[in-house]
């Protein structure tokens, strides 16, 4: 049923496509997504005028095919009175933890009762998530809104430029836009990739933040990590205060000499923030963090792994920084309502459990250095016997890396591929990871819905009482459809 969904979607994006079969499907799989996760609309009318829309943008050139400049967006912004102006912003780049860290800062400003929008890519699920406000993703109703009245000046600026605006800036364009019209008190907004010529990149970020930095998309960013942080840096504006995660030395000298550049202030991880404690806990850890203002004790965090803490730091940070703590104030937030806002965080897809007997977790890592991570994470968060793992990434990504990240911790892997067109072959995935994993640890199964049930059969095999585990990583795409197929809970 489910590829039979997909097939007859053949006039649209296929990755479009993909999450509207999931989401039909899921309806007979399991439960209702959360909120976090929208499922599709009820009512026929509205489902049917989302659709329209999603058609439309899926003409669009996708998110993997650029002309790097920021003209078009520009034109875009400058056609609807620059609504990006109306608001401060936070504005969030790097290779990994940009989306788990936008929506820590969220929750932050939104304990601080102040009204946020927040611009993240790509969705796991439904293309509404990509613009939140007040914490939850717009619904389908004001989406379409959103669409409908800028439609003719997304019209206006294709007609005068030598290319369409693409579906990102589209996308990017409604946000603002939407942002504007709530109205927010700050928008957080997440790189689509790179900085300098990224189509967020028409705010000026009262705050910039970078994540580490880590080797992908190589063949438009650079082929070191010095040389992606030269194109990363560009969300570094005059006078902001910079937030930087801990970085490779080479990211970072770049990183500094722009922010000397420009005249903004710098703030370290590791010597001016940080995570200065961690302790394994129930669903998550808890954090003493040290921020600008001083010391966080006993914040508790519902999300697994080092990295998220280090997240969980630059977050605390930068909204410090936006709130003017370490430069025009002294004292620190007020630590009930900073506690209160990380004990709410969720980051769909980012090592999330949605089945018991056995556990089946997801993960978004796509590159060696998440993988990396993730690996970490899923030993010290999880006492799992034997764990199967379910890999289905794309073609454009370093997989020897990846799944080299995750040898250690994998029984054995069930390669598969999603329904995306930038999915690698399930047999050349397969190819690779059996000079990784060796013949015997390796099963291919081409469907992820079938690559799914025999990581759970052999995840059984353990038996009910023992420690067996699934986890499925790769691609943004791969755990979207797992979750769909998998229900949550």
């Amino acid at each position: 049923m489910f590829e039979e969904i997909i097939e007859a979607e053949t006039d649209r994006d296929p990755d479009l496509a993909v999450i509207e079969a999931g989401s039909r499907t899921l309806r007979t799989q399991g439960g209702a997504p959360g909120a976090d996760v929208p499922a599709r609309p009820e009512d026929p009318e509205v489902d049917k005028a989302l659709r329209e829309v999603e058609a439309e943008l899926a003409t669009r050139w996708g998110e993997t095919k650029l002309e790097p400049s920021v003209s078009r967006i520009s034109a875009l912004m400058d056609v609807l009175g620059d609504p990006q102006r109306s608001y401060p912003s936070i504005h969030i780049t790097g290779t990994n933890g940009k989306t788990s860290t936008a929506r820590m800062i969220e929750c932050l400003l939104g304990a601080f009762e102040l009204r946020t929008g927040r611009y993240t890519s790509p969705h796991v699920q439904s293309i509404t998530e990509r613009i939140s406000l007040d914490g939850a993703p717009v619904s389908a109703e004001r989406f379409i809104e959103t669409y409908q009245d800028i439609k003719p000046y997304i019209e206006m600026v294709d007609s005068a430029q030598e290319y369409r605006l693409s579906f990102f800036e589209v996308l990017t364009g409604m946000a603002y836009a939407a942002f504007a019209d709530a109205p927010v008190d700050v928008a957080v907004v997440e790189v689509g990739m790179g900085g300098s010529w990224d189509a967020t990149n028409v705010i000026d970020g009262d705050v910039a933040v970078v994540t580490p930095i880590g080797l992908d998309h190589t063949d438009r960013l650079g082929e070191t990590t010095g040389e992606i942080a030269g194109e990363k840096a560009g969300v570094i504006k005059q006078g902001a205060t910079v937030i930087l995660a801990q970085q490779p030395v080479d990211a970072a000298q770049v990183l500094l000499k722009k922010a000397v550049e420009v005249d903004a202030t710098v703030a370290r991880e590791g010597l001016e923030f940080g995570v200065v404690a961690r302790q394994v806990a129930v669903g998550g850890q808890m954090l003493t963090l040290r921020g600008l203002g001083g010391e966080y004790p006993e914040v508790y965090l519902p999300l697994h792994g080092a990295h998220q803490a280090h997240n969980a730091a630059v977050a605390l940070a930068a909204v410090e920084a936006f709130f003017g703590v370490g430069a025009q104030r002294a004292e620190p937030l007020d630590i009930d309502t900073v506690r209160k806002a990380f004990a709410a965080v969720s980051s769909p897809g980012r090592l999330e459990v949605v089945r018991r007997s056995p556990t089946v977790v997801l993960d978004a890592a796509h590159n060696p250095a998440g993988a990396e991570a993730a690996a970490e994470a899923v030993r010290e968060a999880f006492d799992f016997t034997r764990l199967i793992g379910v890999v289905g990434a794309s073609g454009d990504k370093n997989v020897r890396g990846l799944l080299e990240a995750f040898e250690p911790i994998f029984a054995e892997v069930v390669v598969t591929q999603n329904s995306s067109h930038r999915a690698m072959d399930a047999d050349e995935l397969a190819a690779i990871a059996v000079e990784v994993f060796g013949d015997e640890r390796v099963q291919v199964e081409p469907r992820l819905p079938d690559a799914l049930e025999a990581a759970i059969t052999l995840a059984e095999e353990e038996g009910e009482f023992a420690g067996g585990g699934v986890l499925v990583t790769g691609s943004v795409i791969t755990v979207g459809e797992a979750r769909l197929l998998l229900g949550k809970g």
